[in-house]
């Protein structure tokens, strides 16, 4: 028996750490796709099966009622977006736009996810551009289709000074990478994130009892070392 879902990257952490719990309790496993959150709504749109969606909370409400069941929802917490690098290298001092305009000046190659349909990425690109670099680093930009595969790949990269960008979850989740530190204040983007119940659900109840465990106040320390803050 599995139960689907359609999840944003910022969860994938979270729910894979529970999914070995809740297979223990249930009998069942997590069948999960893990994406940009813009990609996972079209393809719940365009009729994939699911169980579960986590997405931001502003794309679940804009699913009510026919995709996702009204009054499901049930918030994980709210993700910071920020900046990583490789394990071993020097962390930069991005703590204001100044700090982050030079380090982004100084990278041979950023890393990010998909700047269309990723909820980080969108709001990296204009950042980029506020800070007047667009041009200036266009033939560094490396975009990806998801935070986590933007920071597998800088894990790997083999530049001299890359950098990467996207929520603070898939960056803590990332095995060779570093957090360095959210984006400013002046720049910052924190996102909620909720789950919700399908309207389409095979298995209605399983669905309920992961969305009440992901969220569960048994699973608030491990939410929160996982970067999912409130």
């Amino acid at each position: 028996m599995k139960l689907s879902l359609l999840s944003g990257g910022a969860a994938q952490g979270l729910v894979g750490a529970l999914a070995p719990q809740f297979k223990a309790a249930t009998g069942c496993d997590i069948d999960g796709t893990f994406s940009a959150v813009g990609a996972m709504r079209d393809k719940l749109l365009a009729g994939a099966p699911a169980d579960l969606v986590i997405l931001t909370r502003a794309l679940v409400a804009g699913l009510m009622p026919d995709q996702v069941v009204a009054g499901s929802s049930l918030d994980l917490g709210t993700v910071l977006t920020g900046i990583a690098v490789r394990a071993g290298d020097p962390s930069p001092a991005v703590g204001d736009p100044a700090g982050l305009r030079g380090a982004l000046a100084a990278a041979d190659a950023i890393y990010f996810p998909d700047p269309k349909l990723a909820t980080a990425g969108i709001h990296f690109a204009k950042v980029i551009d506020e800070l007047g670099l667009t041009a200036e680093t266009a033939s560094r930009l490396r975009p990806f289709p998801n935070g986590a595969t933007a920071m597998r790949e800088l894990a790997g990269a083999t530049s001299a000074r890359p950098i990467g960008c996207t929520q603070e979850t898939e960056i803590l989740a990332t095995p060779g990478i570093v957090y360095v530190a959210p984006l400013p204040k002046e720049l910052e983007l924190a996102t909620v994130y909720t789950v919700g119940i399908c309207a389409g659900a095979r298995e209605p109840a399983l669905a309920r009892q992961f969305a009440a465990m992901l969220t569960a106040p048994a699973s608030q320390d491990l939410r929160r070392r996982l970067g999912f803050r409130g």
